[in-house]
């Protein structure tokens, strides 16, 4: 079952009137804001939800299963077995019961919802909402680049916490109080201690849930059969802490791999990127890493009790991967190149999740081309450290939805996937260097294979 909902505050409109029963997908009363296409996904779904309406047994969706069912599939041939489907880019997962789609609809109401300083925005944050920065298309990526800063001393990595690192939180709710008692909450900025400073653009949200079912043995097979078969591209798993059971799990989320569920992943989102606490993550970030700052916190009290983490979870969890784009005989010769010049070595074609309580999501191959690991980038690596990653290292970027993205790589720094590749280092160095050796040909036929993703 859903937690009780969250607390109302004493001017909160949206948030108090709020449906008491978590499975009606729409509020008791809507935030006005400007019209969003995803609002036309929801009301496709109309029926759907009018025969869900009110599963008061909601199942809880798990996280990924500990053993694997199947063992990882890499190869680039149409792959075999029950292969997940979507209805659009930005659409749900196909097949979804509608129990499910009403929570996928339910979800998307609550990604496309803004939060106010009276909910708990803040008082240091990076955007109001979800749907700021994954908004083209709909769960996707503006290309909106946040700052990560640390400093290093000595071979070691200090991320600064005490001065609000290693994430700054560009944007501040401003001057809250009275006259005699006001304060005035500022944007934090990179601190002069801090010696090295990175951009990282939000990442895509499109088949998630789907990566989330992967169990954690398929990602630690897979390492270690990179290790076997191809050792000087070999991926590392970043092993991280679960928070909500405290075990210690295969991270696959961000672009260091630091986080390992997409529930835990939801909370993070909250408080780092809208200053939202909530259960797991219930202290408020420290502004600048001043602790004084926060008695003029305006809502000091937890923001979100669970619910609106469990809601952007759910849209995650059933948002569809990405549809693949058209293909030709051209398409098809760049993926053989794809796999002769070493891509492949590290952004695994496909995967297979073990099993899950959403039938959509159980036993599911599903082509993200990354093996979620870790790899030494050389110069490309943004010299942060989360977890068990190392400055040079970063999760392979999956390369599925490629088409719908502005800009490319952590930071943006590429236009093109062109681009991307000359970019490459470290263990990339040697795909890089076999790309470079390409006819033109080859390399049309390869450049077509990406943007077919």
């Amino acid at each position: 079952m859903l937690p009780p909902r969250r607390p109302s505050t004493s001017v909160s409109t949206s948030r108090s009137l709020r449906s008491k029963n978590p499975e009606v997908a729409y509020r008791s009363s809507f935030r006005v804001r400007p019209a969003h296409p995803a609002v036309l996904v929801a009301l496709v779904m109309i029926v759907a939800l009018a025969v869900a309406g009110c599963d008061a047994d909601r199942p809880t969706f798990s996280t990924a299963p500990m053993v694997a069912a199947h063992d990882t599939v890499t190869t680039l041939e149409q792959p075999t077995g029950d292969l997940a489907q979507t209805t659009t880019l930005g659409g749900p997962l196909s097949g979804l019961s509608p129990a499910d789609l009403a929570r996928f609809t339910a979800g998307l109401e609550e990604f496309t919802e803004l939060e106010t300083v009276e909910e708990g925005l803040g008082p240091v944050f990076n955007e109001a909402g979800c749907v700021v920065c994954h908004d083209a298309p709909i769960g996707g990526t503006n290309g909106r680049a946040e700052t990560r800063f640390g400093k290093w001393d000595r071979g070691k990595f200090d991320d600064l916490a005490e001065l609000g690192g290693s994430l700054i939180q560009d944007k501040a709710i401003g001057r809250v109080g009275s006259r005699r008692n006001a304060f005035t909450f500022a944007a934090e900025v990179v601190p002069r201690r801090a010696n090295v400073s990175s951009a990282r653009i939000t990442t895509p949200l499109f088949g998630l849930g789907l990566v989330d079912a992967v169990p954690d043995e398929a990602f630690l097979a897979l390492a270690r059969r990179q290790a076997r078969n191809t050792p000087s591209t070999r991926g590392t798993p970043n092993m991280v802490r679960e928070i909500r059971t405290g075990a210690t799990r295969v991270g696959r989320f961000g672009w260091k791999a630091q986080v390992p569920t997409l529930f835990q992943f939801s909370g993070d989102a909250y408080l780092n990127e809208m200053g939202i606490t909530n259960p797991e993550f219930p202290k408020e970030n420290l502004p600048q890493g001043s602790r004084d700052a926060l008695q003029f916190n305006p809502v000091p009290a937890l923001n979100d009790d669970g619910e609106g983490v469990v809601l952007f979870f759910d849209f995650m969890t059933l948002l569809g991967p990405p549809p693949r784009g058209p293909r030709n005989s051209l398409t098809d010769a760049g993926g053989r190149v794809f796999q002769e010049v070493g891509c492949a070595n590290c952004h695994t074609p496909t995967l297979v999740t073990g099993p899950s309580p959403v039938p959509a999501l159980s036993n599911k191959t599903f082509q993200p081309f990354s093996d979620f690991l870790l790899h030494d980038m050389g110069q490309l690596g943004d010299a942060i450290v989360q977890g068990q990653s190392k400055g040079r290292e970063m999760r392979t970027a999956p390369l599925w939805g490629l088409r719908s993205r502005p800009v490319f790589l952590h930071d943006g720094r590429a236009s093109t996937p062109e681009a991307a590749i000359l970019a490459h280092s470290g263990q990339g160095t040697h795909a890089r260097q076999n790309f470079e050796r390409l006819n033109s040909r080859e390399r049309q036929a390869l450049l077509a294979f990406l943007r077919s993703l």
